[in-house]
């Protein structure tokens, strides 16, 4: 059944650059129907699942689209090409999303263009690519901005802070989880969200190493939210600073693992107290070799 699709998606790819071939100024109807048969060769090379394939002839009925200044059949063409490359090919995906993104800001329309940019940023993700990942979600964010959809803009900060954390660039991390901590406190729907910002940003301090900049931080976050002394967030990190000041990592660990038990860590914080905790450990073995 695969070789009987393959052969109609060969056929059909060979008519529509007939058509392109044969066409001139005062046919434009020939571009119109090498766009289709490009489209339907597609399909049948996506049925035989030889994905690459099918990416690059929705890529060609997308060009053709475009010529014929068809933004919104070229926009779902390319959407279509970044399904099957995902398969096969991180690149492709990427290059064809990217155009969705140009395509639909071109359109005005923001909420859509962001959607996609976000979903380049997971691609990202998934790849390891973080750089990748955080410029697609600034990208985002700011589309969603426009668009004014301020739960999806204050969601891909999050992310962005993340990445940021992820890459070491702990400042600027800590400035959007304050930021979004502050922004949140005045809203009903955000402001059960304001005690984790506030870990976060707290966590990016701690692996720092600057026991003066996390006291301050922590008195920061009192004055700007009183209830967040009552939290456990706040006792955690209030433990962990003691444990860095006190250089004891047999007490680093059990309160990294006390408060795990109960409010599992994602990979990405338990990655940053891990290098704390390895620094710890490095100090530890100093002194003991300056003992000897």
């Amino acid at each position: 059944m695969n070789d009987d699709h393959m052969v109609k998606g060969h056929v059909l790819a060979k008519k529509a650059e007939n058509k392109l071939h044969a066409c001139c100024p005062l046919f434009g109807s020939n571009v119109e129907d090498a766009a289709l048969l490009f489209h339907k060769s597609a399909t049948s090379f996506k049925l035989a699942k030889s994905w690459d394939k099918a990416g690059s002839l929705f890529l060609e009925s997308s060009a053709c689209h475009m010529k014929l200044g068809n933004k919104h059949d070229a926009v779902n063409a390319y959407i279509e090409g970044a399904r099957c490359y995902k398969k096969t090919s991180l690149q492709g995906a990427v290059f064809c999303l990217n155009k969705v993104v140009t395509i639909y800001e071109e359109l005005g329309r923001h909420i859509m263009a962001a959607k996609y940019s976000k979903e380049i940023g997971d691609l990202g993700e998934l790849n390891k690519d973080i750089d990748c990942a955080r410029l697609h979600y600034e990208r985002a964010a700011q589309l969603f901005e426009i668009g004014d959809a301020a739960t999806s803009v204050i969601q891909c900060k999050l992310k962005v802070a993340q990445f940021f954390a992820q890459l070491q660039q702990y400042q600027k991390a800590i400035k959007i989880y304050e930021d979004i901590a502050r922004q949140s406190l005045n809203s009903n729907l955000w402001k059960y969200g304001v005690r984790v910002h506030l870990l976060n940003a707290g966590l990016c301090q701690l692996v720092k190493g600057d026991f003066v900049a996390i006291s301050n931080s922590l008195e920061r976050y009192q004055d700007l939210d009183p209830t967040f002394s009552t939290t456990r967030e706040y006792k955690f990190l209030a433990d962990l600073a003691a444990s860095v000041d006190e250089e004891d990592v047999e007490n680093f660990t059990r309160v990294v693992k006390e408060f795990n038990d109960i409010t599992p860590l994602e990979p990405w914080k338990s990655t940053l107290l891990l290098r704390v905790k390895n620094v710890l450990k490095e100090k530890e073995m100093q002194e003991e070799d300056d003992l000897i």
